[in-house]
């Protein structure tokens, strides 16, 4: 269930699209407009523009537009939920309750309380590390280089010794057993009932993306078994769709984020100033994890161990994260085992180097598979090639496969292979019909860059016009409806326009509420800052014009295109159409425009 349009209007209304980006852009006023420099891509040159009349931002570099929710979403990394309530908040807009079932209305209530549950044992946990019980866990955090800033900012703690002091502590909130006993916190037998699942631990809290607790890691003291252990999966905890860490990193103003093994690899990491680190908990990595990737970046660098169980994990994880569509890279830490050793021993700075020569992943597949073959051996290095061929036939994309041939005959130009030898056997193996994987290729950032047709710069151009000058819609309604604009995504951002003008309020900011995907969103925001440099009242006249006779002449190809000749009457008005279109082409002099 969503808020009313009207709530959203109301949120959006009170809250002024400058006010808002001027909290993260410095911005220069130029006329009526305010430019700086994008925060969604590397620039020199400002060319991101807010525009107070249409309550709406646009970068002209790397196309990133919408208005003050869309803004706040990229820029946080929020769902539009949060976003909404980030901004009611900050405009003082007390958002209405949403209405349940029955049904949902308990199992949302359960749920809050096993997060209350959740949140309280963190809290315990962490005061128990500064008890004198807890100077053993506390002493082995210091110890592995942890200052008490960082123990602080991800809630570290202890769970005692004895196996029923945390039961004890919420039962004396006077939470049932059977609330307990979901929360995962507890085991449960019949000779000892129930008892505290973590005791004589160091307590990692595990975090979802907005900051709450919804499950533990606990690292034994002493010897005990296992080393590790993990919360199970409860109502509020899904291993396979929540990563350690994420909630920190996902506000990183990095272009990457960077996927370890442990908490602690996380921890240090982040400690040392990389706080784009997260990692899986306890478990591989899945498409779940890979789909939550997918919300917060679009490469992934992969900081396994550098051991054997390591590689595996890199090689595993490498084909979910393509399928998802992420690009990734593997980070060489050798001669050092883990993150945590490496910046111990070589700092911070050295670490940044290796996170730069990252190796890509396809390249990384092709040279552990080297490790296969004996390429002593002329048979050896012939079945390597046909491992490589059946990898370069994964990829559907022909230009991307041809990029890394050439990038296997170059590692490999001593073994006699050339980049035809290899084209040859990947056309010989897909001739026998060798089985691809199927592999989504992943986006560019932004979407894929497309040319743009003239009669799409005339359609976006006057939809600019219109939201820009919304005195022109008498004139322009005489000559073009809705149905003109031949583009489905403009035809109904048209629609809409029109709508709004016949209700006396043109308002691109509220029309863009109703786009919820971000690839519409900003393909939505560049029809609204189309550009053409027009100086004179002539120079307006002649570009009014001919925009009109190009969507014009679009709209009648599209209508030929779809006819159906058995339709007599559509004929006929596809004449008539043509008649008034040479018409309007003999007096095109006579199309005036005022943009004043």
């Amino acid at each position: 269930m969503r808020y009313s349009d009207d709530i959203i209007e109301e949120v959006r209304m009170k809250n002024d699209i400058v006010d808002v980006v001027s909290q993260y852009v410095k911005l220069n006023r130029r006329g009526s407009t305010y430019f700086g420099l994008c925060p969604f891509h590397n620039e020199k040159t400002p060319s991101f523009s807010v525009t107070p009349s249409k309550q709406m931002y646009y970068c002209f570099g790397c196309g990133a537009g919408g208005n003050v929710f869309n803004f706040v979403m990229e820029y946080e990394n929020y769902t539009f939920g949060e976003a909404l309530q980030h901004l009611a908040d900050r405009a003082g807009v007390q958002l209405p309750k949403i209405e349940y079932s029955g049904e949902a209305k308990r199992k949302a209530e359960r749920r809050a309380v096993l997060l209350e549950i959740n949140r309280l044992a963190a809290r315990y946990f962490y005061y128990q590390l500064r008890r004198e019980t807890g100077k053993q866990a506390y002493a082995y955090l210091t110890g592995r280089g942890l200052s008490e800033e960082t123990i602080k900012k991800f809630g570290l703690g202890y769970s005692d010794k004895y196996s029923d002091d945390l039961y004890k502590f919420l039962k004396s909130k006077n939470y049932s057993d059977d609330l307990l006993r979901d929360s995962g916190l507890f085991n449960v037998d019949e000779r000892r009932g129930m008892y505290d699942k973590f005791w004589n631990r160091v307590i990692f809290p595990i975090m979802d993306v907005n900051g709450r607790v919804i499950g533990f890691g606990g690292r034994v003291m002493g010897d005990g078994k296992p080393k590790y252990l993990n919360s199970p999966e409860t109502t509020i905890f899904d291993k396979s769709r929540n990563l350690y860490g994420l909630n920190v990193a996902r506000t990183t103003r990095k272009n990457y984020l960077i996927l370890c093994e442990g908490y602690m690899d996380v921890i240090s990491m982040h400690q040392a100033g990389f706080t784009n680190a997260v990692a899986s908990l306890g478990t591989a990595l899945t498409s779940g994890h890979a789909s939550l990737l997918k919300r917060y970046t679009q490469e992934v660098l992969l900081l396994y161990d550098s051991d054997e169980a390591g590689v595996k994990a890199a090689l595993r994880a490498i084909p979910i994260l393509r399928e998802a569509g992420l690009t990734s890279r593997v980070v060489n830490l050798r001669p050092h085992k883990d993150p945590d050793e490496f910046i111990k021993a070589l700092g911070a700075e050295e670490f940044e180097k290796r996170l730069e020569q990252a190796t890509d992943s396809f390249m990384f597949r092709v040279h552990m598979a080297e490790r296969d073959f004996s390429m002593e051996d002329p048979q050896g290095q012939n079945r390597f090639f046909e491992r490589c061929a059946q990898m370069l036939l994964e990829l559907s994309d022909e230009l991307e496969r041809n990029l890394y041939i050439e990038a296997i005959v170059k590692d490999y130009r001593s073994s006699g292979i050339t980049a035809d030898n290899l084209k040859r056997r990947v056309g010989a193996l897909a001739m026998k019909g060798t089985p691809a994987e199927k592999r989504v290729q992943p986006k560019p950032v932004g979407g894929q860059v497309k040319k743009e047709s003239a009669s799409d710069k005339a359609q976006k151009l006057m939809l600019t016009w219109l939201v820009t000058y919304p005195k022109i819609f008498n004139t322009v309604e005489q000559y073009i409806q809705p149905s003109d604009f031949v583009v489905p995504l403009y035809r109904q951002v048209a629609e809409m326009l029109y709508q709004q003008h016949k209700e006396g309020d043109v308002n691109p900011a509220r029309l863009m509420n109703a786009f919820i995907d971000s690839e519409e969103q900003r393909e939505v925001s560049s029809l609204f800052n189309a550009t053409i440099h027009l100086e004179t009242p002539e120079e307006q006249n002649r570009a009014f014009s001919d925009t009109v006779i190009r969507i014009k002449e679009e709209s009648l190809k599209e209508r030929n295109r779809k006819w159906n000749p058995a339709d007599m009457q559509e004929l006929q008005a596809i004449i008539k159409a043509k008649k008034e279109l040479e018409d309007l082409g003999r007096k095109r002099q006579q199309l005036h425009i005022s943009f004043e």
